[in-house]
């Protein structure tokens, strides 16, 4: 007897009943069960203690039980997907199976056949099935399908470790997460990621959910690149095993966190500093990749020209007063701070920082990591540091005016302070700090020099070749083609660089030095342009100019001067 000749016999339905869930299941291709359930002429345990009954066999409801993933890699996605079954308990030889239909012998003997094992049927609802197993199964299976696509970094497989500090239990917690990784598709695809991105030397790591796909982008000498698409149902298993790592609460999914992990890739140590924020389509994870084997904390070799490493390097050796490193962010500004801080690091000299966040630790340095939250802000640093004897201090960005009053009134008591603004020329900081209400003539007494500074990537060496550019572009960009009376290169794109052409980035910097000239246009509240004309008659190369020296020695290209580089 038919299951829905049986429901009519028992009183569950009746014939008419029967007749509409047959018309919707010819039509839609599901089980009579499930289709009587989604009409609402069964509940789900009538029709789970119904089948128990028919079958002779006990009942099982997969939602109310966890099933041991061990237990699960006994049956192949690829049985579990044909014959909907899935095992939910081996003890000893016998291997306890949730089948749809557990009168299915052909299934039985199969499932016996590839596990070696005895099978012992239970009945569970198709849809509870169909769920479980596209839940487990064929997202385990995407994640390998994905993983095969990949290509594995040589000697960098699974090589991600988080290193920082963790409690005894968190210790536990994470060696059982990295354990899994040689058996998890999600542990390896979420390791393979990071390695790709350090191995590539992005600086920044996007993983972006949209309504049907999943997009992971790598930042790349300041440009992002598509790394891969993936599909969208293993977005929650990604962010979860991301969430875990960098310590996050993974139930919160409705409001932005951050955290950081620290972790070994190969033979690198890398500080991954992780945000996420609730979009439309899910959690969107973005990490800043601070790799300090990448990094040359070394102001001969971050792009200076020679007159402006001499002006930079005159303002930091003063005793006191304060320089000031501006530009937009992800120009270098820390990098050239930390540089300018490594230069000036001897036994005999006391430096203090106070960072939001540190990006890498510096040997004989005394650096603090702000914390508002407790009320550890730049100014109130500032203040204590006043009390610790410095001789120098670096203040990593002026925020406000309380923090810009105080940084000025330590470099007129004798203290030497280095900071960094957000803002887009040397000339403009001056007009940012007066907008900020500072006085005036406290900036005039104070200011030694303000460097700006962009970064530009490098023509690839590999496929480096000459190029002619129609002297209408360089027109529109402001360049007069007279200038250009050297060779102009690109990189034609090859496997070292990608295709892009480019590989590494350096950097451009205007250095203007506050000469007594400029003090006065300050007191005088001038404006920006008057500022920026006075500093280079005294001697400043503006970043135009310093991005066409760029060209002539053949580092880079026209557009990236053109992009990085502005004139009013």
């Amino acid at each position: 007897m038919k299951l829905g000749e049986m429901l009519v016999k028992a009183g569950l339905i009746n014939e008419e009943m029967l007749n509409e869930a047959i018309e919707v299941q010819k039509k839609e291709g599901t089980r009579l069960g499930s289709t009587l359930v989604k009409l609402g002429y069964l509940t789900h345990k009538e029709l789970l203690d119904f089948l128990s009954q028919q079958f002779n066999v006990p009942a099982y409801d997969l939602s109310e039980d966890s099933i041991d993933e061990e237990v699960l890699k006994l049956v192949p996605p690829e049985l579990a997907t044909r014959y909907l079954v899935v095992p939910v308990k081996k003890k000893g030889k016998v291997l306890t199976v949730a089948m749809a239909n557990p009168g299915d012998l052909a299934a039985i003997e199969d499932l016996q056949f590839a596990t070696g094992l005895e099978i012992k049927p239970v009945v569970a609802s198709e849809d509870s099935l169909l769920e479980f197993i596209q839940e487990k199964y064929q997202t385990q299976k995407m994640l390998s399908d994905v993983m095969h696509e990949i290509e594995i970094s040589e000697g960098m497989e699974g090589a991600v470790e988080v290193i920082q500090d963790k409690t005894e239990d968190e210790e536990e917690d994470m060696s059982r997460i990295f354990e899994s990784a040689e058996s998890s598709p999600v542990m390896k695809l979420a390791s393979q990621i990071i390695t790709d991105a350090v191995r590539m030397n992005a600086s920044d790591l996007h993983i972006e959910p949209y309504e049907k796909s999943l997009r992971v982008r790598f930042r790349i000498d300041g440009i992002l690149h598509e790394y891969k698409k993936l599909p969208h149902k293993i977005k929650n298993a990604l962010v979860t095993v991301y969430k875990v790592m960098a310590k996050l609460k993974v139930e919160e999914k409705r409001l932005p966190q951050d955290g950081r992990i620290k972790a070994r890739v190969g033979n690198r140590i890398v500080d991954l500093r992780v945000s996420t924020i609730p979009t439309i389509f899910g959690e969107k994870i973005a990490f800043r990749i601070l790799d300090r084997t990448t990094v040359s904390l070394d102001l001969d070799t971050l792009g200076f020209d020679e007159e402006s490493l001499r002006r930079f390097r005159k303002a930091i050796r003063t005793p006191f007063g304060i320089v000031l490193v501006t530009g937009p962010t992800g120009c270098g500004k820390t990098t050239t701070l930390y540089s300018a801080l490594l230069e000036l690091n001897d036994p005999g000299v006391n430096i203090t920082t106070a960072e939001d966040p540190i990006e890498y630790s510096l040997h004989g340095i005394n650096q603090v990591q702000m914390k508002e939250q407790v009320g550890l802000t730049f100014a109130s640093a500032l203040r204590s540091y006043l009390r610790q004897d410095p001789n120098i201090i670096m203040v990593g960005e002026i925020r406000d005016t309380e923090t810009a009053e105080i940084a000025i009134r330590a470099s007129l008591t004798g203290h030497l302070v280095l900071s960094s603004v957000h803002t887009n020329s040397a000339a403009a900081t001056i007009t940012r700090l007066v907008n900020m209400d500072v006085e005036p003539f406290l900036i005039a007494s104070s200011l030694l020099a303000v460097e700006s500074q962009r970064l530009v990537r490098k023509i690839c060496p590999e496929c480096k070749e000459e190029v002619e550019v129609p002297k209408e572009i360089l027109i529109d960009a402001g360049i007069d083609p007279e200038k250009i009376d050297f060779p102009l290169y690109r990189g034609a794109g090859c496997k070292k660089c990608r295709g892009t052409g480019y590989f590494g980035r350096t950097g451009i910097f205007e250095v203007m030095l506050i000469t007594k000239r400029i003090r006065e246009l300050i007191v005088k509240k001038a404006p920006t342009y008057e500022i920026e004309k006075a500093g280079i008659e005294e001697g400043m190369i503006p970043l135009r100019e310093a991005g066409l020296r760029k060209l002539r020695e053949g580092i880079t290209t026209v557009e990236e001067v053109i992009r990085e580089t502005k004139v009013e």
